[in-house]
């Protein structure tokens, strides 16, 4: 009789005991919530200026001042070739037409005075022609002769090449000393001021990406930058049918470099998720569970989830809208032990 008491009392300071530390556990509502639908891409980052700076006229390079690497100020004089053929040109043009000026001078002065005397009869009709298209042969012939003059004082400038812009050397494509011929490649850059993610978007997401169009770009150094100007090629590639699509990245944006890979992404629609906090999950080997509270304890239960992301992990499978369960999975863990 006493021990049938002794049993009783002992099942009764247990269930006490149990509705105690089940009573001393948080807990947290399983609810479905809206998540965005996000398409993650492999994207390049390019710079949106980059050139390669070409001979425009013919000579020996004399000097090389920048190299691979190196980065320029923009108008900075990336080269210089040798200028004394196109500065004998320049000069000699300049001859010409200081010597079409003076012909055009008397030209002038000669009609001006045949124009006066013409109606008086002093000029006969024939010469009246000559001294007119005298005048006007030498007017052209100072006009042509300052196009010439022009076109070799750019040539002349052409002897050394300036930086298009700021940026940095990627290529060389001559030697110091080697002649080079108008068209010529000589140097290869790009500027650093402005950058951009180029990535290929399936056919299925075009559409969703037109209606809503802003992408994350996520940088191998953890960064993120977010940019709704986008640019997107009205025609798809015939052999994998995705769409280019050119993300401007922010101004001035510190270390980003041409060639290096990034993750895009952008939303495709919403989605009803259960996410719950890292703490409810106790996890043993490839195995995750949570503690589901039934009546006033706690029953384990499997559960399938995602990569944690941010603290939080999304449940694919095991729980339902209304389910509770602890927040501190090993909390219960340790009292059902104690």
């Amino acid at each position: 009789m006493l021990t049938s008491i002794f049993r009783t009392l002992l099942l009764l300071l247990l269930f006490s005991s149990a509705q105690a530390q089940a009573a001393s556990v948080d807990t947290i509502d399983v609810l479905n919530k809206p998540y965005a639908n996000w398409v993650t891409l492999d994207a390049t980052i390019e710079a949106v200026k980059a050139a390669t700076v070409s001979a425009q006229t013919s000579g020996r390079i004399v000097k090389l001042n920048y190299d691979v690497n190196d980065i320029v100020p923009e108008g900075a004089a990336l080269l210089e070739i040798t200028s004394k053929e196109q500065g004998a040109e320049l000069a000699s043009f300049e001859a010409d037409l200081a010597k079409a000026k003076a012909l055009n001078v008397e030209a002038q002065a000669q009609y001006q005075r045949y124009k006066e005397l013409f109606p008086q009869g002093a000029i006969s009709q024939g010469a009246m022609d000559e001294a007119t298209a005298n005048a006007k042969a030498t007017a052209q012939a100072v006009s042509a002769a300052k196009a010439r003059v022009i076109k070799a004082s750019e040539s002349l400038k052409y002897t050394v090449v300036s930086a298009p812009f700021s940026g940095v050397v990627t290529e060389r494509f001559v030697e110091l000393g080697e002649t080079v011929s108008p068209g010529q490649a000589l140097l290869s850059g790009f500027s650093a001021s402005q950058m951009r993610a180029i990535t290929q978007v399936p056919q299925r997401y075009i559409n969703q990406l037109k209606n809503a169009p802003e992408f994350i770009v996520r940088l191998s150094d953890g960064r993120e930058l977010t940019s709704r100007d986008l640019t997107i090629f009205s025609f798809a590639d015939p052999i994998s049918h995705s769409y280019q699509v050119r993300i401007n990245l922010p101004e001035n944006e510190a270390n980003l470099q041409p060639g290096t890979w990034a993750k895009a992404s952008f939303k495709n629609g919403e989605r009803e998720i259960i996410q719950l906090p890292l703490s409810a999950l106790l996890t043993m080997n490839e195995l995750s569970s949570v503690y589901l509270k039934q009546g006033d304890g706690f029953v384990l239960v499997q559960v399938r989830v995602t990569e944690p992301l941010n603290g939080e992990v999304e449940v694919l499978s095991g729980l339902k809208s209304g389910d509770t369960v602890a927040v501190d999975a090993y909390q219960v863990l340790l009292s059902k032990k104690q």
